[in-house]
């Protein structure tokens, strides 16, 4: 892939001139401005929990973006779930092969394509300090949030193992004593609607509560030729509801929260023979909106979880306990194959698929319990510290189904999997300034992690009877780092970080179609990173910016699918990683803002012996063949790791009378091409895609009233987001673009 390529500059060009011309224009401004004029606005400072407690996020060595709730809104106001931060942040990047339920995050190209839903990754996600580990848990719903936190690189000391690329924090609005809520209601296109409110405020002297709702829907938008069904998939009904109660007394605080999710709809639709043979684009005649499938289609998930958070100050010190529960059910039912195995007339042949497959996964119970204690003392002038326990227990069963197609939907493959995991840790991490102007952060955890796996397979669509299968995999870590920060004045610092993390042992049981299971070593990383973080012009810019590196031994990686239709876990010897990111706020005039980032991103891996099965003769292989037919690897980049990532939002408003303001805010962001699976072809690769947003509107009352017009995917682009191999040359595409209106108040 040559980095040269113009198109791959273009969107951190356009960033990298944004800052160029921001600094020019303030600048000026700061020249002419009369003498006692009022200055133009600042930016606020932002305050973080990164290290688990609360910093300006200017003063924390990591790299790292924080997304705030006005940009969340304007993301999801169509609808849009957790993936909707895919490229919304510098080297940030998401999929998902499940429909709205089961997202897969990467950091600078680090990530895990495994559809299983007892599947590990290697970015954390971590929603109110609970951290969220069966993949099914992370897709829960965004609303009523103060903002999302993103954090680059091993995070191993204070979040633990699963974090080697990165964390991704999830903070709701918290009660106060204060009386506040909003309410918002959109309608677009698609028949998609989205309604979400919140109010908290004072229960008593001591007690302050809040609730906040969600409820999003879509009609069906795609029309199943085969069956002859118009708007027959692609809606959703999603719901969700968050409760809390605080409690606060002297030194004392309690802080409880509960909340669920219901999801019932369509899972991912996917289109056979979207692909054409030696292309990597659409197949001529492809429509978005219309299918041809013979199997069915429909998902369902329940989930709820509680935690409470319990803080003493007790003089120096501030003891800290966050316990938490999560519980997940879910059954997801979907044509596989996207086609059909027998067409009623020649208009499908198109559709024809080599055989069926439908297949169905169901998680009848998914328990996780956390624990954590903390001591941390108090900000002081010179040392700061905290140490912690830590302890985590899952308990996951799964039954994976196959269905005869052609013979009226029999259960013909059905496979039950059990998996218990128990880890535990203890880690702390110190922060001391040497001098004014010089400040060293470390920090070290030991982790035991253990787990115990059964399948038992009971009907095989291939034959081979029952089977009985088991794995005991244990490890146990030290994971660390160690950062330097120098304060060159007071709007410039600069750091140096290295960081270690690793990723707990995996196991994989997918048994319908073979007779054995797969395990994953643990994978390690140690990671580079130099970094700065600045603000200038009267605090109207803000600029951090960082350069890393990384090598990753045992990589744990997913072989899906492939001619032979076996998806298993493998270690890739040592994987390297390099790059450079960079965010930018800043206000060009007092009513007109602009935030960018980019990244780029290079990962290689180095195994001249990793091999995987191929797609066969469904697709062009670019990777050389070993004596087996398997595709050598050694030297591609990492699946579904674009090097280039850039995003850009821009707020102008026109002041109108004494509170109101008409405005337009538009964003964008752009990934470059990626490749689907651990081998090169020509056809499972995506090009480069460019999404935007637009947004105009007038709010009054100072804010608290506002009515708008947006478009989401506004030039209704058309792009392959993911595919499967293993039976044809079958797609998932984007969401076409949606317009609508939005009404919103706010207390």
């Amino acid at each position: 892939m040559s980095v040269a390529h113009p198109s791959r500059f273009a969107v951190l060009a356009v960033s990298i001139a944004l800052a160029l011309s921001a600094a020019a224009a303030q600048a000026q401004d700061a020249d002419n401005q009369p003498a006692g004029k009022k200055k133009p606005v600042e930016l606020q400072a932002v305050t973080v929990t990164a290290e688990k407690r609360v910093e300006n996020l200017q003063k924390v060595p990591i790299s790292m973006t924080v997304l705030t709730s006005e940009k969340l809104e304007a993301f999801g106001q169509a609808g849009d779930g957790v993936l909707q931060l895919a490229s919304r942040a510098p080297s940030v990047y998401a999929e998902t092969s499940y429909g709205r339920e089961f997202p897969r995050f990467y950091i600078r190209g680090l990530g895990n394509s495994d559809f299983d839903l007892n599947a590990s990754q290697p970015v954390s996600m971590v929603y109110d300090d609970i951290v969220q580990e069966n993949p099914i848990l992370k897709g829960f719903p965004l609303f009523d949030l103060e903002q999302v936190e993103v954090l680059r690189g091993p995070q191993g000391t204070l979040f633990g193992r699963n974090s080697p690329a990165g964390v991704i924090k999830f903070e709701s609005r918290k009660p106060s004593q204060e009386t506040t809520g909003y309410a918002r209601v959109s309608y677009g296109t698609l028949g998609t609607a989205n309604a979400e409110a919140a109010l908290g405020g004072a229960l008593s002297s001591h007690w302050s509560g809040r609730v906040s709702a969600l409820a999003q829907h879509r009609d069906g938008w795609i029309d199943n030729d085969y069956t002859g069904k118009k708007d027959a998939l692609g809606g959703y009904n999603d719901r969700a509801v968050r409760l809390q109660a605080l409690y606060e007394n002297g030194d004392f605080s309690a802080l409880i929260n509960t909340h669920a999710r219901w999801l019932d709809g369509s899972a991912m639709v996917n289109r056979a023979n979207a692909i054409p043979m030696g292309e990597n684009s659409f197949a001529p005649g492809f429509s978005r909106d219309t299918v041809y499938q013979d199997g069915r289609n429909k998902q369902h998930l329940f989930t709820w979880g509680s935690n409470l958070h319990l803080n003493w100050k007790l003089g120096d010190y501030t003891f800290t306990s966050i316990t938490g529960f999560e519980k997940a059910t879910t059954y997801s039912l979907g044509d596989v194959d996207g086609g059909i195995a027998i067409p009623h007339d020649p208009s499908q042949q198109k559709a024809v698929t080599p055989f069926p497959s439908e297949t169905a996964d169901a998680l009848p119970h998914d328990r996780q319990l956390t624990q954590e204690f903390r001591l941390a003392s108090n900000p002081q002038d010179r040392l700061n510290w905290q140490v912690g326990t830590y302890y985590f227990h899952e308990d996951i069963a799964i039954n994976n189904y196959d269905y005869a197609t052609l013979n009226n939907h029999v259960l013909d493959g059905y496979a039950k999997q059990q998996q218990r995991t128990n880890a535990w840790a203890v880690f702390g991490s110190a922060d001391y300034h040497i001098t004014d102007d010089f400040d060293v952060r470390a920090g070290a955890r030991y982790s035991h992690d253990s787990r115990t796996f059964r399948v038992d397979r009971l009907l095989s669509p291939i034959g081979g009877g029952p089977l009985t299968l088991g794995a005991e995999p244990h490890d146990s870590r030290w994971s660390g780092d160690v950062t330097a920060t120098w304060t060159l004045n007071p709007n410039l610092n600069v750091y140096a970080r290295v960081a270690n993390g690793f990723r707990a042992p995996s196991v994989q049981g997918r048994v319908l179609f073979a007779d054995f299971i797969s395990q994953a070593k643990p994978e390690t990383i140690t990671s580079y990173e130099l970094g700065l973080k600045s603000t200038g012009m009267d605090n109207r810019v803000r600029f951090n910016a960082d350069v890393y590196t990384y090598n990753m031994h045992n990589q744990q990686l997913t072989a899906v699918g492939g001619d032979i239709n076996v998806t298993r876990l493998l270690n890739a010897k040592k994987t390297q990683g390099y790059g450079a990111e960079f965010d930018l706020e800043a206000y060009l005039t007092p009513n007109f803002i602009v935030t960018a980032g980019g990244s780029y991103n290079h990962t290689e891996l180095k195994d001249p012996t990793l091999a995987v099965a191929p797609c066969g003769s469904g697709c062009t292989v670019l990777d050389p063949l070993n004596a087996s037919g398997n595709a050598l690897v050694n030297g591609n980049d990492l699946p579904n790791a674009p090097r280039w990532i850039g995003t850009l939002t821009a707020r102008y408003g026109i002041p109108y009378g004494d509170s109101g303001e008409f405005f337009v805010y538009t964003d964008w962001n752009y990934r470059s091409d990626v490749n689907f699976f651990l081998y090169e072809s020509k056809e499972f690769q995506s090009k480069p895609f460019l999404e935007g947003g637009l947004r105009l509107g007038y709010n009054w009352g100072f804010g608290k009233r506002e009515v708008a017009l947006y478009a989401r995917n506004v030039t209704n682009k058309k792009v392959i987001t993911g595919a499967i191999d293993f039976n044809n040359r079958t797609a998932f595409v984007n969401d076409p673009r949606v317009v609508g209106v939005e009404f919103r108040t706010e207390l």
